[in-house]
């Protein structure tokens, strides 16, 4: 290994065994279930339970009233699954490498085998210095110590030594914000305080490597933007690794230099940001005429987003607009039960930017209410929108207003703005010309 690369991944493979009970549900019988049916069974058989107490006493020749205490269903099959599937991968030293994919689509696992917390089936890693790990709220935190304690058991488990440990003690508890409860047992922590203690001791114990998965969403804005600016100084002005799994494209696009796309379990692509971004949000030439409901990440049951599509007309599917027009979104909505909602968009540049919003709710004119068990329809309409030529999605939400999301559908429908000629010099508004994707009207005069 060079003496630049820092982690070397080649042929990385996890493979799990997925146990299936045959016939399902139906076929398990617990033990209180066996024992309850075998005295039913003496119930039938010996008519009046009180004309002779002694039945009800169990004897091993009377076993076979009851059964045998296993299920008579046939043996459970086993089926592997591939978490992980012949991934390869440098990274250098200095470098913020970003994670991307879908739910389930193996990012956590590759984080857990490079951490060490579990083994890979196949495969081999070479990492060269210290990793710190941040995977999942509390990781590496025992709940019964304070925050000072478990400061020094994270340092100690890096290997550090008391005295470096002290020395950047102040630092992680003013980053953390945690000096009021800094003797508080952990297990007594809020979330978000569990995050900010963890990311400042993760960031702070000066590892050689330092792994984030998608915790900071945990956090409040304005510390989410905190660790952002800690790793982009780790790895620019202390030249340290870090390796960055998140669902925020804006974030990833910011803070990584190159990107890489897994997709169950098979590293898809590995390249610029811009790239890796663009086409796992299908930005690229091809678009979507209906919503992708497999890039959903919330769904409460209560009511969901069955189907959805772009459309001029209110009618046909497009996935083609110009500058200036309005764009129609329909949506088909079934509920589970008596609901109050509301239909919130975020539109994305090709990045996956943040762009522009439209927000619902009471204070908007725009929340509906449905009934259980029934399926509707609704139209939303976004009105002149002066969007430069190039790829965009939408982000559709069905909004419990001012609480949380029914259900969340990110990126769900895509399309493009044509090349308009805008005014009569036929200049066009473009995306690639980097001065954004909105243009917006003034009027102006000379005084």
């Amino acid at each position: 290994m060079s003496d630049d690369v820092v982690i070397r991944v080649e042929g990385l493979g996890k493979k799990y065994s997925i146990r299936h009970e045959a016939g399902g549900r139906a076929g398990y019988q617990t033990f209180r279930e066996m024992l309850t049916g075998g005295a039913k069974n003496l119930f039938r058989r010996n008519g009046n339970p009180r004309s002779d107490s002694s039945r009800f006493a169990l004897r091993p020749s009377q076993s076979s009233d009851l059964g045998p205490l296993t299920s008579k269903t046939s043996p459970p099959r086993t089926e592997d699954f591939w978490a992980l599937k012949d991934v390869s991968f440098s990274v250098r030293r200095g470098e913020v490498l970003g994670i991307i994919g879908r739910n389930g689509a193996g990012k956590t696992t590759l984080l857990k085998i490079l951490s060490r917390i579990t083994e890979p089936t196949e495969g081999r890693v070479r990492i060269k210095g210290r990793v710190a790990s941040l995977l999942e709220v509390g990781t590496g935190f025992h709940p019964e110590l304070t925050g000072r304690e478990n400061i020094y058991l994270n340092g100690a488990i890096l290997g550090m030594s008391k005295a470096e440990i002290k020395k950047k003690f102040d630092e992680i508890v003013a980053f953390a914000e945690t000096e009021k409860f800094l003797d508080t047992p952990v297990k007594r922590y809020s979330s978000g305080m569990y995050v900010r203690l963890a990311f400042a001791v993760a960031a702070h114990l000066e590892p050689e490597i330092l792994v984030v998965d998608e915790v900071l969403a945990v956090g409040d804005a304005e510390f989410q933007k905190k660790c952002l600016g800690k790793m982009k100084d780790v790895s620019t002005k202390e030249g340290r690794t870090v390796l960055f799994v998140s669902h925020n494209m804006a974030a990833i696009t910011k803070l990584c230099h190159d990107v890489m796309l897994i997709d169950r379990g098979n590293l898809v692509r590995k390249g610029t940001a811009k790239d890796v971004v663009g086409q796992y949000l299908g930005a690229g030439p091809e678009t979507a005429s209906s919503i992708d409901l497999s890039r959903r990440i919330v769904r409460n049951e209560k009511v969901t987003i069955e189907s959805g599509f772009l459309t001029r007309d209110g009618t046909s599917p497009i996935d083609e607009f110009l500058f200036g027009e309005n764009i129609k979104v329909k949506l088909g909505i079934r509920a589970n039960e008596a609901t109050s909602f509301s239909v919130e968009l975020l539109l994305r540049d090709d990045q996956g930017l943040p762009i522009a919003f439209s927000p619902g709710g009471l204070g908007f004119d725009s929340e509906f209410t449905i009934q259980a068990g029934n399926a509707r329809s609704i139209a939303c309409e976004l009105l002149d929108l002066k969007l430069a030529e190039g790829s965009y999605s939408l982000d559709v939400m069905l909004a419990n207003t001012g609480i949380g999301f029914y259900d969340y559908i990110e990126s769900g429908l895509r399309f493009k703005i044509a090349p308009t000629a805008i005014a009569d010099r036929n200049w066009t508004f473009r995306q690639s010309r980097g001065q954004g994707c909105l243009l917006l009207s003034t009027k102006q005069e000379l005084l």
